[in-house]
């Protein structure tokens, strides 16, 4: 069944977005993107955004009609306020509040609250984020009690109906490795591994089996492990 109330993707171009847009393009008739500009320290995630949006279209004919426009959100300010080691030139570390000097203190909250406000005035009724509490960075607004919190007060105080859903919350990178097969076959995969962008220091210099990156940061140790223990695996798609 395809709903008809459309869906905005919040849409990094990584990985995990990539396939919960692939997600909202197999469940929604009209689906949007919309990115955030808060200051990063490299502009590669915002325009590998636009490459896996072309290559889905030219890819999925099926999924094609349905991907609507693309919207990205100037929100430098907030990234100033929020300063970590994504927005500065700072070292990777764990922090003394045993967080990672990547978290972005509110960034989910502040990326909801703005793409609700879009949303609204889109005519879109589900707001779909790649946050995952299983197999992720230790980020407190990736949890599910979280995100469950946020759509309560994003519908009280904009008196909507809006539906968050995140369709990798419970699943390991392996899984979510597995879900875009499940989702587009090996097409899909190599679309992710060729053009998304997950590393925080934004190297591309070299295409690895799991796609691009430095090999070394979080985001890249987790893509690896997911990417290892899947194929390990033999590269099963996804048990519905």
């Amino acid at each position: 069944m395809i709903d008809q109330a459309g869906a905005l993707v919040l849409f990094s171009g990584g990985q995990d977005s990539s396939v919960c847009l692939a997600w909202a393009l197999g469940r929604y008739a009209r689906v949007e993107t919309v990115g955030f500009d808060y200051g990063q320290r490299h502009s590669i995630e915002l325009e590998a955004r636009a490459a896996v949006r072309t290559r889905i279209a030219e890819r999925f004919p099926a999924w094609a009609p349905r991907l609507g426009e693309d919207h990205v959100l100037e929100m430098r300010g907030f990234g100033a306020v929020a300063h970590s080691a994504l927005t500065a030139d700072r070292a990777i570390e764990m922090t003394s509040k045993g967080l990672p000097s990547t978290f972005v203190p509110g960034r989910n909250l502040a990326f909801f609250v703005y793409a609700a406000a879009l949303a609204d005035r889109r005519g879109l009724g589900a707001l779909v984020g790649g946050m995952c509490e299983t197999d992720f960075s230790g980020y407190p607004d990736c949890r599910q009690d979280t995100l469950e919190a946020m759509q309560v007060a994003l519908n009280l105080g904009m008196a909507q109906d809006f539906v968050i859903e995140t369709p990798l919350m419970r699943l390991t990178k392996a899984e979510t490795w597995a879900l875009a097969k499940q989702l587009g076959g090996e097409a899909l995969v190599e679309l992710i591994v060729d053009e998304s962008h997950t590393c925080y220091l934004g190297e591309r210099g070299t295409l690895h089996p799991w796609g691009y990156g430095c090999g070394t940061c979080p985001a890249c140790d987790l893509r690896i492990r997911g990417w290892e223990a899947w194929t390990a695996q033999g590269r099963p798609a996804l048990r519905p």
